[in-house]
């Protein structure tokens, strides 16, 4: 009677574990699939949602653009509201078509220098039409939902309680100044907190702009806080006189005095 050679136990438990392991493998490897798939999707969602943004949706989303609105493309494409635009903004014809995203070979056409001089040159151009377009109906109606917001930030004064402010340029023309913010209770006007806001030029918003504003939604015009800081040393005031406030403003008497011409000695007559 013959009978079956023993069986080695270790031969199962290595058959068990390279079972396992090809299992854990299978596993492994399908679950990269799953991950790699799921990246090319996003990168694919990605690329395709900047494809479909436009220009504008792309600047506005840029930090330090929160006080810039959507100006319509329908404004843009009107001629007479850009009158007198192509003077001031170099390359302005192939500013125009980027902000529209009209298609354009400007990359055979100009250098890499001269493609970042477009780019900036849009910038710019899309600031100044949206100068005019703020004190239009529909961009006071823009920025007022950006009001209501706080996007512009808030007044820096203490007795102003966090006044909602409006961007303010000090001129119209660019490249003289940056942008500022006017508080409409102290009617005084201060530096943005942001330093990518701050570094915007003031004349993308205009002088006209905030004054306009409040007259046509007098709702938003606050009540004058009539508390004023009043300097004190160990609890006293400090007097007018005091040469604390000599740079502000001088003294009634001290006025007086100033304009009071010289009077002249009368000369004696001379004896011989």
């Amino acid at each position: 009677m013959m009978t079956e050679p023993d069986k080695d136990p270790l031969a199962d438990i290595a058959g068990e574990d390279d079972a396992s392991l090809l299992a854990d493998h299978v596993a492994a490897t399908d679950l990269t699939s799953l991950v790699e798939a799921d990246d090319d999707e996003r990168e694919e969602d990605m690329s395709a949602s900047e494809e479909d943004s436009s220009w504008i949706s792309w600047f506005l989303s840029l930090r330090g653009n929160e006080f810039f609105c959507e100006v319509d493309e329908e404004y843009i494409q009107d001629d007479f509201n850009l009158t007198g635009l192509s003077s001031l903004v170099p390359y302005y014809d192939y500013a125009l078509d980027m902000i529209l995203d009209v298609e354009m070979a400007i990359e055979e056409s100009l250098t890499e220098e001269q493609q970042e001089l477009v780019e900036s040159a849009a910038e710019m151009l899309y600031g100044l039409i949206h100068a005019r377009y703020i004190i239009t109906n529909r961009g006071l109606q823009a920025m007022y939902e950006k009001l209501t917001s706080a996007s512009f930030g808030k007044c820096p004064r203490a007795f102003c309680s966090g006044q909602p402010a409006l961007p303010i340029g000090r001129s119209d023309v660019p490249r003289n100044y940056t942008v500022q913010i006017f508080c409409p209770m102290c009617h005084d006007i201060f530096t943005p907190r942001s330093s990518r806001s701050a570094s915007i030029d003031g004349a993308y918003f205009g002088t006209t702009f905030p004054h306009l504003f409040m007259l046509t939604f007098p709702e938003c015009i606050p009540k004058k806080n009539s508390q004023y800081f009043v300097p004190r040393v160990f609890g006293f005031r400090i007097h007018k006189s005091s040469p604390y406030y000599a740079d502000s403003a001088l003294s009634s008497s001290q006025v007086k005095r100033r304009q009071k011409p010289l009077r002249r000695a009368k000369s004696k007559p001379i004896v011989l």
